[in-house]
C-alpha cells in the first residue's frame, strides 16, 4: 500500500490522541467525516493501522522495576524454541520476548515491583526453564519515547 501525505497526517494525529472521533480528524485534515473514515478503514485492511493499544504506567501499578534481559539457550537441540517461548510468555512479569540475532538468543522486557522482586522472578521462574544459558540483564534507567509514526 502505498501511503500519501493525507495518510500520514491522519496517522500522525492518531498517534497523538486515537480517541479522536473521523469527525475531528476530518476537520484537522480538510476532509469530511466520510472520507476520514473511508482512509482509517483502507488503513486498517491493508494492516498499517494494526489494532489500538492502551498504554499503562507500570510505575503507578506498582512496578518500579524494569529489566531487559538478554537470554542465551544452553541447548537449543534438547528445548525447541517454540518450548522455551510458550513457558517464557507463561511468566506474567515477561512483557516482551524477542527473538534476535546476535549474542543472545532472546530479548526479554521484565517488569518487577523492585529489585527483590525481580530476583524472585529471575531466580525461581525464567531461571528454572529448561535450556536457559547465559542471563544478562540491564536495568532501566530512564526510557525516552519516540512518538509518532515510522
Amino acid at each position: 500500500m502505498t501511503l500519501d501525505d493525507l495518510d500520514r497526517a491522519l496517522l500522525r494525529l492518531l498517534v497523538d490522541d486515537a480517541t479522536l472521533p473521523a469527525a475531528a480528524l476530518g476537520r484537522a485534515l480538510g476532509l469530511s467525516q466520510p472520507a476520514t473514515w473511508r482512509r482509517i478503514k483502507r488503513l486498517r485492511a491493508a494492516g498499517v493501522l494494526a489494532g489500538r493499544h492502551l498504554d499503562l504506567d507500570a510505575q503507578a501499578l506498582g512496578f518500579g522495576v524494569t529489566v531487559f534481559l538478554g537470554i542465551k539457550l544452553a541447548t537449543k537441540g534438547r528445548v525447541s524454541l517454540e518450548d522455551f517461548e510458550r513457558a517464557i510468555t507463561a511468566i506474567p512479569e515477561v512483557q516482551t520476548v524477542t527473538h534476535v540475532l546476535g549474542l543472545y538468543d532472546y530479548r526479554l522486557r521484565v517488569v518487577a515491583r523492585d529489585l527483590a522482586d525481580f530476583e524472585r522472578v529471575l531466580r525461581r521462574r525464567i531461571m528454572t526453564l529448561p535450556g536457559v544459558g547465559d542471563v544478562e540483564a540491564n536495568v532501566l534507567l530512564s526510557e525516552e519515547r519516540r512518538p509518532g509514526p515510522l
